[in-house]
This record gives structure tokens, sequence and C-alpha cells, in this order.
């Protein structure tokens, strides 16, 4: 058992009857009255985010969570099927669970997330950015470069990402897998 004081950034708890992280969180002590802390919580299954408040000094339950290297192996009807480095059990899990996944190729490395507990695979996460090929997009119209315009691009894994104009087929890019935007062009 923790209590308020204990609140970190990314620390998992149990509210509710669900996990949540900790976004961020802030110790107010106003002029009047208890003190207390505010605190955004996303849920670790459904990803939706909301802000509680709790009166300092009360004691939370910490759920303690595992991260472990997997490597993505392919695709069926099923799932997607993750294979454990280090022990080289395989698993499958839905396409909802994966964070990134329209960006992930084989072979791919992941980070999943285990409830310690229950041994529960709570989530898995792409790594913050990937370097892809593009497959297809329009030729820039030359000249065109007055405002930040951007075209659609299709990269190897099927995925549609905005790029600039100056990029073409064949180009290799780097692509932030937590909103799908373009990062830079890859060397």
């Amino acid at each position: 058992m923790a209590t308020t004081a204990d609140f970190k950034t990314g620390m998992c708890i149990e509210h509710n009857g669900a996990l949540y992280y900790v976004v961020n969180f802030l110790h107010v002590k106003p002029g009047k009255g208890n003190t207390f802390v505010r605190t955004k919580l996303k849920n670790v299954k459904t990803g939706l985010v909301l802000e509680e408040r709790f009166n300092a000094g009360i004691r939370i339950n910490v759920a303690r969570v595992e991260r472990r290297p997997m490597q993505f192996l392919y695709k069926d009807d099923m799932g997607y099927n993750l294979m454990n480095t280090e022990t080289f059990e395989q698993i499958c899990i839905p396409e909802d669970s994966i964070n990134g996944a329209a960006f992930m190729k084989e072979g791919e490395m992941l980070e999943a997330v285990f409830h310690a507990d229950t041994e529960s695979l709570l989530y898995a996460d792409m790594p913050a950015s990937v370097i892809l090929e593009v497959t297809y997009t329009e030729p820039g119209i030359k000249g065109d470069t007055a405002t930040n315009t951007l075209k659609p691009a299709t990269v190897e894994t099927g995925a549609t990402v905005r790029v600039p104009l100056f990029i073409n087929t064949g180009d290799k890019i780097k692509i932030n897998t937590e909103d799908g935007s373009y990062v830079e062009r890859a060397k």
C-alpha cells in the first residue's frame, strides 16, 4: 500500500476496479481547507484519460507491472503473434492492444506490459519512431512550396501518412508511432 504522497508519473495504480497510469499529478494546498492531489489518470485497457482528485494521505493500491521485450512474428486471423525474446514463448494479441500497430512490420521489436500478479498482457508499445519506405505517393508539383503543404503517402506496412511535397516513392521516412505523423527523411 502506498499513499498519495508516493505518486510518480508513469506509476500504475488500481482505482475503481480498473488499472490506471498516472499521466501527471499536482499537490494542491489551498489557503483554506485540506490539501489534495489533482491527478490525470489513463485507463490501461481503454486508453481513456480522466481527471481525479484525491485527498492527501489516503491509501492507494499500486499495481505491479512488468515490461518485457517482444518480437512481432506475423499477423493471422487470430491477431498479432509475438514472441518473448528471452523465453521464446509465443502469444497472440488483438490489434487494439498494440499502440502504433499500423506501422509494425515483421521482426519489429515491441515492449509488452504485463500485470505481474495475474500474468495477463495489458498492452504493447511500439518504439517511439520507426523508419519505413514509401511505396506510393503522388509526385509533388514544382513551385508549390509557398506553404507547408502535405500530401498522402503509403508506406510499406500499408498505412497512410501525410508527408511534405519533396518526399517521393522509394524514400525512407521516420514516423512517430504515437500519432502517425511524419518526423523527417531517414538517412
